[in-house]
């Protein structure tokens, strides 16, 4: 009997103490997830004032277009109207539409950026009707934003191609394409070049919510000493409190 308690007793505080470690971790792990959020925010607003990209300082390889993302940026070129894609399902302004994504060859260079020129509203009887979307021939001027490709969406069929698609992947679509893309892409800002082309850009900048990390943190914490609490209450208070006469 007295080894049972014994085993008892050490299971309960190796429960605990798992326990309080898991709680106290994952509590920790929301608050760096909060200093990550607040590092971002910090550096997307530090970037937005810097000088502005030209054409012929966009990044040419991964590792030296991270350092640029969210930075202003000025290009010149011409628009490859052919390979103009539309990006089902996605939303501005809390309604679906297309994301219009056309490639515009660099001026005075061999290579291609994807540009997320803007938003447009789907044709609700026709799901495959393609919107009149002008696109200017000749050079153009671009003023934007650098940003990460398109986000992915989840797609229940293989990855589609054509005109219409879910998502679009920077490698495949410079192998379909037939054009050297650099590894970033740019969303497109209003400009007087754009009047009138119907596009809507009010893009969003990436979610920056640390009140829901402070919050889940909270939880963690709490919980972790709410076992704290339990153990020591009910293995070495409450035994005492028994044993005295």
């Amino acid at each position: 009997m007295a080894l049972n308690a014994a085993g008892r007793v050490a299971a309960v505080l190796i429960a605990t103490l798992v326990g309080v470690v898991a709680t106290a971790n994952l509590g920790a792990w929301q608050l760096r997830r909060a200093a990550q959020k607040i590092a971002l925010e910090t550096a997307l607003d530090a970037r937005a004032v810097l000088p502005t990209i030209g054409t012929a300082d966009l990044a040419t390889a991964a590792a030296l277009a991270e350092p640029q993302r969210y930075r202003p940026v000025r290009l010149r070129g011409r628009w490859v109207a052919g390979q103009t894609v539309f990006l089902d399902n996605r939303q501005m302004g809390s309604r679906v539409g297309f994301y219009v994504v056309t490639p515009l060859r660099l001026d005075g260079r061999s290579d291609a950026v994807l540009v997320q020129r803007g938003w447009v509203p789907r044709d609700l009887l026709d799901r495959t009707r393609l919107p009149a979307v002008p696109t200017p021939d000749g050079d153009v001027e671009v003023d934007g934003l650098i940003a990460p490709p398109p986000s992915r969406l989840y797609e229940f069929a293989s990855p589609a191609s054509g005109a219409i698609r879910q998502n679009l992947d920077l490698a495949g679509f410079a192998v379909e394409s037939g054009l050297t893309l650099v590894p970033l892409s740019v969303q497109q800002r209003d400009s007087p070049a754009t009047r009138g082309d119907g596009l809507l850009r009010r893009w969003s900048r990436p979610a920056v919510d640390v009140q829901k990390h402070y919050g889940y943190a909270f939880q963690w914490y709490a919980l972790c000493a709410l076992m704290t609490g339990l153990y020591v209450w009910f293995q070495l208070v409450r035994p005492r409190l028994r044993r005295q006469p």
